[in-house]
């Protein structure tokens, strides 16, 4: 796999991110077009509604199918970096973390990663600026 850093950490898949959203979005505004076309005919109104509603349904569906593993991937992550924690300390990790400050400490290092979760927990640092002082970058391919 290739080498993975702050600038080449994101994963993207591009029939699921590009060619999937896409698709959905030009059906929506299809569904859209044709329940506008059919206001003043009664007779394609409901067929017209109903493929909007569904169209609707597929982009709420749409935006779960990511969210979910990705809140079910964050909970994994969290419980794993506790526990690298404190097997590295002897202390768990500090409660004023958020998930997504967790989320960006998992690409530090053994030997840096206790002093920078005490820095991200003390100034309050957004997930990039962690990420972003990671100097020994521990690579993570599972994540999507």
């Amino acid at each position: 796999m290739p080498e993975q850093n702050y600038a080449k950490h994101t994963k993207t898949v591009p029939m699921f991110h590009g060619v999937l959203t896409l698709l959905i979005l030009v059906t929506f505004i299809g569904s859209l077009v044709n329940l506008y076309e059919s206001l003043g005919d009664h007779s394609r109104l409901y067929s017209a509604a109903l493929i909007t509603a569904i169209t609707v349904a597929l982009m709420i569906m749409f935006w779960f199918l990511r969210v979910f593993p990705l809140k079910a991937q964050d909970r994994a992550i969290r419980a794993e970096e506790n526990l690298r924690h404190y097997v590295l300390t002897g202390k768990l990790l500090d409660p004023r973390l958020t998930i997504r400050q967790i989320v960006g400490l998992r690409f530090a290092s053994d030997a840096e990663f206790p002093a920078l979760a005490q820095r991200a927990a003390a100034e309050n640092m957004p997930p990039a600026a962690i990420k972003q002082a990671v100097k020994s970058w521990r690579a993570d391919h599972d994540r999507l």
